[in-house]
């Protein structure tokens, strides 16, 4: 399974480590990492997250996941075709570990191909998945108390969303407005009212500079507008509104360097107008949303950023690499406060996704590996 056509330019491991600096003297050591603040009194409980639920049922990498917006929760997407919904409450205890294993209670089978990313709607009734195939399906959750061995049921597969000609890398959803956003590898980005039975699309946005579209997210603090990231290593703003690009996201070369700078994933901050990426070449960059200038560039891995998730309050963020660990990062002063290795590799591929539950305390990552864990 490929990964998106990517941009050469990092050399060989020397070059690499050198470029490094501190990070390469980095350890991993989960228990006495500093701390997760889950409050703002002035002596915080402090947490370090620790892995709790183990989910193995995929045959094949865990691409994308999911969680529902209030309950225990999760959905994952897979390169083996299907999608799993879990629930977390519903667990057996893993054989001579404290982490317990999770059955999974539904399969969504409907793609012809592996299923590339996933997108939960504001209420947690319907989610969306987008694949190499090029469709974008609409499911309705079942129960998260279902009979695991209960009969099939139609009524789980709300319809397809037939519009894209080529892979369906990044959806998300606009939560106040109910719209979904897609990107493909055929060059478009499409927005879809997906709310009536027969989801319309409402406006098509391509650009002839900057190439294939790679991620896509809304912007969190203006409703009416999207960022996507393309494989130039470019992001641009459009307003869904009139269609047109607001800003592009570009940093001089003398800032960025000559490495390749592919962007495999965009997210917006939930309060602040920054945009933040997470590139091939190890770097997780910080955007301003109104001038389009880089405000902050860190080597944040040992291997490329695949993958970005930003809690609801906007304090921390989590970032995945291929180098097998999740990173734990204070959005406030940019430090690392918390690292957990987590998958093993898989040719040359190991963390896909990595989420945070909106309202409960649990972090998730998606591996190359066939697995994906949770964290408490």
């Amino acid at each position: 399974m490929p990964r998106h056509p990517t941009i050469p330019g990092i050399g060989n491991d020397e070059e690499v480590d050198s470029s490094l600096g501190e990070l390469a003297q980095l350890t991993v050591n989960n228990e006495t990492e500093s701390a997760y603040d889950v409050s703002n009194s002035k002596e915080p409980y402090r947490k370090t997250w620790n892995a709790k639920y183990t989910l193995r049922s995929h045959f094949d990498g865990v691409r994308a996941l999911a969680f529902h917006p209030q309950e225990p929760v999760l959905i994952t997407a897979s390169e083996d075709h299907t999608l799993k919904l879990w629930n977390l409450q519903k667990t057996v205890p893993a054989k001579k570990s404290a982490s317990l294993d999770v059955e999974p209670l539904y399969t969504f089978r409907s793609h012809n191909g592996p299923v590339l990313c996933l997108a939960m709607s504001a209420t947690g009734e319907q989610c969306y998945s987008g694949g190499l195939d090029g469709a974008i399906n609409c499911w309705n959750l079942p129960s998260s108390n279902i009979d695991p061995y209960d009969s099939y049921d139609p009524e789980v597969m709300r319809c397809t969303i037939d519009g894209h000609t080529d892979a369906v890398w990044g959806l998300a959803v606009n939560h106040a407005k109910n719209t979904l956003v897609s990107c493909s590898a055929d060059g478009t980005v499409k927005l879809w009212s997906p709310s009536g039975k027969i989801p319309t699309n409402s406006t098509t946005f391509t650009s002839e500079t900057e190439g294939i579209p790679t991620s896509v997210d809304f912007v969190k603090d203006q409703i009416d507008r999207i960022v996507v990231a393309y494989n130039s290593t470019h992001c641009i703003i459009y307003d869904t509104e009139t269609g047109k690009q607001v800003v592009k996201l570009e940093a001089s070369q003398e800032m960025t360097g000559n490495l390749g700078k592919h962007i495999n994933k965009v997210i917006s901050h939930p309060t602040l107008p920054v945009t933040i990426t997470a590139h091939e070449d190890r770097h997780i960059r910080f955007w301003d949303n109104g001038t389009g200038s880089l405000v902050h560039s860190m080597v944040a891995h040992l291997d490329a950023v695949t993958s970005l998730a930003i809690d609801a309050h906007g304090l921390y963020l989590l970032s995945g690499s291929h180098d097998c660990s999740i990173r734990l990062w204070h959005m406030d002063n940019k430090t690392c406060v918390q690292e957990i290795t987590a998958h093993r590799k898989k040719f040359d591929e190991s963390i896909l996704d990595v989420a945070f539950h909106p309202s409960k305390p649990f972090i998730a990552s998606a591996g190359a590996d066939a697995i994906a864990k949770v964290f408490v």
